[in-house]
Parts: C-alpha cells; sequence; structure tokens
C-alpha cells in the first residue's frame, strides 16, 4: 500500500519541477556547465603518452583518485587534468589554519564579507598548489616513462599555465553552478566525472563475467549495493541534541517569559570524505617518494623494498589505512566541532541543554557526544576505505568502484535531492522525501 503512494507521488514531483520555470532554469544551467566540463576534460595537451598514462594511474591510488576529482580529465590528460583537487586542498588548508590564526580567525566572524575575503584568499592559495601539483606531476610521470620526451622548458611552462588556468576555470564553473543552479558546484562537478566514468565500469564488468568469473561478479555486485545502503545510512545519520530557549518579552509594561524547544543535529560522519583524501596521501606518499630513488630489478636497493611494501594490494597497507582514516577522521571532526562554537551560540542566544549547565559543562557534555558518535562515523570511514580490498578478496574481481566515488556520489545525490526538495516545498509543491 506504501509503495502504490510513494511511486506516484514521486513521478508528480519530476513533473512539478519541469512546470516551474525558475527551477527548471536551474537545473538545464547546472546540465550545461556539466557538458562544458566533460568537453574539456577531452581536449589533451601535448607530451605524454595517452596509453602509458592509462596503466600508470591503474597501479598507482593516489593518481587514481586525482583522476576521480579531475573526472578522468587526468586519464586523457587534458587541459582540465588537474582538476580541481588544489582548490580542494586550498580549503582544508584554510580550514585549518583559520582557529590557529587569529587574524584569519578574526576574519572569519566579520560576516559575509569575513567569509568573501577567505574565500579569496582560498582562491589566491589554488593558484601555487595547482603549479606544484601539475609540475609534481610531470615529474612522476617522466620518471614512470609516460611522458614523451624531450619535453623543454617552454612546452612545460605553457603546459603548467594550461593547468592552473583549468583548474581555476573548473573553480569558477563549480560557483556558477551554486549560484545558478541546482546543488554545491564543486561537488557537482566531481559528481559529473563520476557518472561519466560509469559506463566504462559496466563495460569492465560484463567482460570480466564474460571471461570467465560471473559468479564473483555477482558477489561484487551484492558488496556494491550493502556498501553502497550502509553509506546513505550513515550520511544521513545524525544525533539530535534537545535545545531549549528563553526568551523576554516586555507588553504593556511587564516582562513575559516565553520558552521554545528544538535540536542540534550533530553528524555521526561530520568529516566526510576528508579523512579518506588525507590517508591516501599519506599512504602514497613513501612510495611516490621511493621510486624517484629505486634502484634497477635486478639490484634492488632499500628504496625497492619500501616501494614494495607500500603497495596498495598488500595486508600492511590495507591496515595503516584503516587506522589513517580513523585517525584523521577525529582530528577533523574535532578541528570543525570546535569552529562551530555550539557553547558560545547557544549562551548567545538564551539557549541551554536541559539537565546540563551552561559554559563549559555544555563544552564538555556536547564534547563527549560528538567523540562518542564520531567513533562509529570513523569506523564507519575506516571501513568504506578498505572495502574494495575485501571485496576483491573475496571476489577475486578487481577493483571496479572506488569506495570514495560511491561515497562523494551519495552525498551529492542526497544534498542534491534535499535542495530540489526544499525549492519544491517553498512553492508548495509536495517533495520527494517524507
Amino acid at each position: 500500500m506504501q509503495r502504490k503512494r510513494t511511486q506516484p507521488r514521486l513521478v508528480q514531483s519530476m513533473m512539478d519541477i519541469w512546470t516551474l520555470p525558475d527551477l527548471r532554469r536551474r537545473i538545464l544551467f547546472t546540465l550545461g556547465i556539466l557538458v562544458v566540463f566533460r568537453f574539456l576534460a577531452h581536449v589533451p595537451l601535448p607530451g605524454v603518452d595517452i596509453k602509458a598514462l592509462q596503466e600508470f594511474l591503474g597501479q598507482n591510488l593516489l593518481f587514481g583518485m586525482l583522476d576521480l576529482f579531475s573526472g578522468g580529465a587526468m586519464s586523457s590528460f587534458s587541459v582540465v587534468a588537474a582538476g580541481i583537487y588544489p582548490y580542494i586542498t586550498a580549503s582544508i588548508v584554510m580550514q585549518l589554519l583559520v582557529p590557529v590564526i587569529p587574524r584569519l580567525q578574526a576574519i572569519s566572524q566579520e560576516g559575509e564579507p569575513g567569509r568573501e575575503r577567505i574565500n579569496r584568499i582560498t582562491h589566491l592559495l589554488t593558484v601555487p598548489l595547482a603549479a606544484l601539483q601539475g609540475y609534481g606531476m610531470l615529474t612522476i610521470l617522466r620518471s614512470q616513462g609516460v611522458t614523451i620526451e624531450p619535453l623543454g622548458h617552454l612546452t612545460m611552462a605553457s603546459i603548467l599555465a594550461t593547468m592552473v588556468a583549468g583548474t581555476i576555470f573548473l573553480v569558477w564553473l563549480g560557483e556558477l553552478i551554486t549560484e545558478r543552479g541546482i546543488g554545491n558546484g564543486i561537488s557537482m562537478i566531481i559528481f559529473g566525472g563520476i557518472v561519466a566514468g560509469l559506463p566504462g565500469i559496466v563495460g569492465r564488468g560484463i567482460f570480466d563475467a564474460q571471461a570467465g568469473n560471473p559468479e564473483g561478479l555477482i558477489a561484487y555486485v551484492v558488496l556494491t549495493l550493502a556498501m553502497l545502503v550502509l553509506i546513505v545510512i550513515f550520511v544521513e545519520a545524525h544525533r539530535r541534541i534537545p535545545v531549549q530557549y528563553a526568551r523576554s518579552t516586555i507588553r504593556s509594561g511587564r516582562m513575559y517569559r516565553q520558552s521554545g524547544s528544538t535540536y542540534i543535529p550533530l553528524r555521526v560522519n561530520t568529516a566526510g570524505m576528508i579523512p579518506l583524501i588525507f590517508a591516501l596521501a599519506m599512504m602514497q606518499l613513501p612510495a611516490t617518494i621511493s621510486s624517484f630513488f629505486m634502484g634497477p630489478a635486478e639490484n634492488p636497493n632499500f628504496w625497492n623494498t619500501i616501494y614494495n611494501v607500500f603497495q596498495s594490494n598488500t595486508v600492511l597497507y590495507q591496515g595503516l589505512y584503516f587506522a589513517l582514516v580513523i585517525g584523521f577522521a577525529f582530528f577533523y571532526t574535532m578541528v570543525i566541532f570546535e569552529q562551530m562554537n555550539l557553547p558560545q551560540t547557544l549562551q548567545q542566544q538564551s539557549g541551554f541543554i536541559p539537565g546540563v549547565r551552561p559554559g563549559k559543562i555544555t563544552a564538555d557534555y556536547l564534547n563527549k557526544v560528538i567523540k562518542r558518535i564520531t567513533f562509529g562515523g570513523a569506523l564507519f570511514l575506516a571501513i568504506v576505505a578498505i572495502m574494495p580490498f575485501i571485496a576483491q578478496l573475496i571476489t577475486n574481481v578487481p577493483l571496479l568502484i572506488q569506495s570514495t566515488a560511491m561515497l562523494i556520489a551519495v552525498g551529492v545525490a542526497l544534498d542534491t535531492m534535499k535542495q530540489l526538495e526544499a525549492q519544491l516545498t517553498m512553492r508548495r509543491y509536495e517533495g520527494f522525501l517524507k
């Protein structure tokens, strides 16, 4: 019975979206920007053997992650090969520096002008980070024999300038989506790249089934669907902290006290995908550095051993990866929670948690709660991080869908659905969700 009511509601909501001119214009604008992004992802730069590059990306998890954030643009070494990862890195760096540097903390507390200044600093920081990433990328590709020799200084400079310009252009496109389209623009750029890679993933899965391992493919699909359900549950999970407000109003010369109640939603997974990115970068750093100093295969040295130890197909690598994700999840969550400054905000708004005294006791209570629920979120992220490795051991099927990609795609899809829901609700239409 419930199913019959839900299906017409979804269809009606989809029809309502296209009957609203403003909402229809936003959706079409977002799709148009994504088409421009996908077009740029196929405009190649010179100096790289594309086939050798794709083989290298399949073996290196860190560059595979960068390829994910660039929407597959790195695998074709296009003008937007650097993707928006430099901007994401700059945003993370600024989030970590704001509570540490008093000047930046004062700027962030200036309201909307302060947020604009922080955003401007983030954009400026993106430029050198994009140039550094591009130079490091070209250096590693040259060491792996992927680039076509020789690359002169002028060619290198032009490639780096183009990659930096491509990153800034993608950030601008993302901000256009945020301002005039639907959803968070930066996330939508990443989401568009993930969706664009799905046909290739499905094709490789069908090829694997035809190659004689259909049972393993079916098991992998089942595990992927189970992980998808788990991601949806944990992305939406939160702990509600009840809050009451006491306000005083004066009417006809007399003071009246009014009270109201609400709650603070503390998310189980406050850190999102950031711990996965930090942990992956840390785990790939030793192998990347050792690749510069390795000896030949017939005469290996210490760096050859380090390179072999930090390969993703080892239990030691996955165990360290698991532990780092948990550690970074706690660290990043506490940094974000400190920036929110909830106890002071509650006190300024005459709010209090029932049964908890304001001030330091409230701060201690909230810290205790966030640490407790963050343990579940960190454990979830760590399981998501190593799930492809576990699935490959069980099914003997090579990695088809990255867990990080699934986490991003689910998060962006849910966020976009909520924004569409809000747009329909404002216009007194029935939305998608209950």
